[in-house]
């Protein structure tokens, strides 16, 4: 199926929810019309609770369980760590031709992450992504929900990465927190 005809599908379901997800603490937005969808002014990810958050003016408009690196405690410090990063960066690039179901990259390093890695000597890696699943699937799906399976990215379903391709702007702020 062609991607903007998936799109203009999901965007036509996505307006008819809503959006009351019950988490504790959130003030859901709610649409105004079927044509509307919320505006996303950060991205918010708690890794202890693998957790990626849409968020609009301090609230929550959107909530994804998330798979990350095959290392996920700790700040990523240099090429194959695998983990996955924490701090403050910007989604910077989209691709839609990416061995993943979409992708966007993160814009890691930032420069405390470039700071930290050259008075070690060690290179920082990059290409950290929010991404779908492989597009060539080593596990069965049911492996992707429930490890923590990437080298250093944040991955979500596919029918997630749709929501969070077409809600996010271009270089919006990614808050990554431990």
């Amino acid at each position: 199926m062609n991607f903007r005809i998936l799109a203009a599908l999901v965007v036509g379901s996505l307006a008819s929810l809503s959006f009351a997800d019950d988490l504790p603490g959130t003030q859901p937005v709610m649409l105004r019309s079927s044509d509307e969808l919320p505006v996303v002014d950060r991205v918010v990810v708690h890794k202890a609770r693998r957790r990626l958050d849409l968020m609009h003016g301090g609230n929550v408009v959107r909530s994804y369980h998330v798979a990350l690196g095959l290392n996920p405690i700790g700040q990523k410090e240099r090429s194959g760590d695998f983990r996955t990063p924490e701090g403050d960066y910007r989604l910077s690039r989209r691709n839609s031709r990416s061995g993943y179901f979409l992708s966007i990259e993160v814009s890691y390093p930032n420069g405390t992450d470039l700071r930290r890695a050259r008075a070690r000597h060690w290179q920082t890696g990059g290409s950290i992504m929010i991404h779908g699943l492989p597009n060539l699937m080593k596990h069965d799906v049911d492996y992707y929900q429930r490890t923590d399976w990437t080298d250093g990215c944040i991955a979500v379903s596919d029918a997630d990465m749709v929501e969070i391709w077409m809600l996010t702007p271009d270089n919006a702020p990614i808050d990554i927190l431990p």
